[in-house]
């Protein structure tokens, strides 16, 4: 009886140790706090419950969904030139910025980024016009070799994996090579009808160029916004069935030799065309497809969660969204996290990204002639300029929490695993919330729960930002917590 009494203190003991929230990165509205790390000494308790806060957060760990890949951007070439020229003009600046955007190691003053989509080719932000092959007539695809990049864009990617060796590429073309294309070039057109059956070799030998760079691919699309033609820099218009039928034979080509585990990602394209492309797509080529990657352009987060329930058993990835210079530090990462970071995740999203991973304050260099993020300029996930000097925007400051939520707490161990939240309370409508739970290696080991707060409490009666006292409701427990107007992310750990 007295052993089994000493067990039973034990348990509880360890069950008060852990429900303690132990970490708080916090971003406020004001930029009194930009990603900092709060620490709270002493933890916050979990507590036996009693009255429930303005707001109150009901963890519910039963209830799980889809688990985190990764948050990130593009790698462009663009991106990588001003990173290229950032290490060779100040190099201590250079290994900061990949410390504070790739470093995963959970303590970190970092932010973890773990994915990053890759251009097969030139895209609106490369020096020039360029494919993996531009050999006029080459249907075998013996030339294709993806040196044609400019070589800091692969000494830069090199850089970022040995900073974070987990991060998962998506690689996607632009265009097709100019000589496969109706228009003979990269710039707009379409793909010729006698080039689509040779279009999967060329994608399956840029998959091995790639990998003989020691460049593993995570996800493959076939074409960027297929929907899209605009003469003045690389893309290229697809229909679903000419997109379906290239992705049977990439798949079957890369099952038959040595990528049976790389994603076939179709679509990659904006909300408004999941009741029509992104299905119509499912329909005539599903089996062959993991999954749909949708862009913010057109349309609403919504559409891509009437996809994902249509499909429960594909795979969903929101890929890009770019801000443009001029718009409102605050109100854009209110939009972010409403509809993307928070939004498109809880529509099922595993990966969520912005557009170029850097660019200059000016939202250069651009491919020449471009009329790709005219006006203001778009804005980078960072801000470089050729001084070496850098900044990180508001786009980074909206992935960077959830980023922080869902990073793996074992090398080479799962990342974080959707949970069901709920939020009651008189102020339930003031903030947003996402919840998380990362799993460990050693079944023995702790998990980490983590939450994702927006408190947009901050317009009622006219612009009057207010904290909203809310309490955190798991396992039976209850802690407290007042959140600022801003983004909050908290963490503990459990057995």
């Amino acid at each position: 009886m007295r052993g089994a009494t000493l067990a039973t203190v034990l348990a509880l003991c360890s069950m008060v140790e852990s429900q303690k929230i132990w970490d708080i990165w916090q971003t406020t509205w004001n930029k009194n706090k930009l990603f900092s790390s709060l620490a709270p000494n002493p933890p916050l308790d979990f507590v036996a419950p009693g009255a429930i806060g303005d707001a109150d957060i009901l963890v519910d760990e039963n209830t799980k969904y889809q688990t985190i890949v990764g948050f990130g951007g593009s790698l462009t070439d663009s991106s990588a030139q001003l990173m290229s020229n950032m290490k060779s003009v100040n190099p201590s600046n250079y290994w900061s910025l990949l410390n504070y955007l790739f470093n995963a190691t959970e303590g970190a003053n970092a932010a973890g980024l773990s994915y990053l989509r890759f251009p097969i080719g030139a895209c609106d932000f490369s020096p020039k016009q360029y494919s993996y092959n531009d050999v006029s007539g080459d249907t075998g695809m013996k030339n294709v070799d993806a040196n044609a990049a400019p070589s800091y864009t692969f000494s830069v990617l090199a850089d970022i994996l040995a900073v974070n060796p987990a991060i998962k590429i998506h690689v996607v073309p632009w265009s097709p090579p100019g000589w496969m294309k109706d228009s003979w070039t990269m710039n707009g057109g379409s793909l010729r009808s006698e080039m689509i059956d040779v279009y999967p070799t060329y994608l399956f030998r840029a998959l091995q160029s790639l990998r003989s760079k020691g460049i593993e691919v995570y996800a493959v699309s076939i074409q960027n916004e297929p929907q899209y033609s605009n003469p003045t820099y690389p893309t290229a218009s697809f229909t679903p069935s000419t997109e379906a039928r290239i992705g049977i034979q990439l798949k079957s080509l890369m099952k038959s030799n040595g990528f049976p585990n790389v994603k076939l990602v179709g679509y990659d394209h904006n909300w408004d065309g999941a009741p029509g492309y992104a299905t119509q797509l499912m329909q005539a080529g599903g089996d062959a497809f993991d999954g749909v990657s949708f862009h913010c352009y057109g349309g609403s987060v919504s559409q891509q969660g009437d996809f994902s329930r249509q499909y429960p058993n594909k795979e969903i990835y929101f890929t890009e969204c770019s801000g443009t210079y001029g718009s409102d530090w605050w109100q854009d990462i209110k939009w972010y996290l409403d509809n993307i970071f928070i939004g498109s995740v809880e529509r099922n999203a595993k990966a969520a990204l912005m557009w170029n991973l850097a660019l200059d304050p000016q939202g250069n260099p651009k491919y020449p002639g471009t009329s790709s993020c005219g006006g203001p300029g778009c804005r980078g996930i960072v801000t470089i300029g050729w001084d070496g000097t850098w900044s990180v925007n508001q786009e980074f400051y909206a992935m960077s929490h959830v980023s922080k939520a869902t990073i793996p707490r074992d090398i080479g161990g799962p990342s974080g695993q959707r949970m069901k939240v709920n939020v009651g309370g008189s102020l339930s409508w003031a903030l947003r919330v996402g919840a998380f739970v990362t799993g460990r290696l050693n079944s023995a080991d702790w998990l980490r729960y983590s939450l994702v707060v927006l408190n947009w409490n901050d317009s009622t009666g006219g612009w009057n930002p207010q904290p909203v006292k809310a309490t955190i409701e798991f396992r039976g427990m209850q802690a407290a917590y007042t959140f600022p107007v801003g983004v909050s992310t908290l963490w503990w750990y459990g057995e």
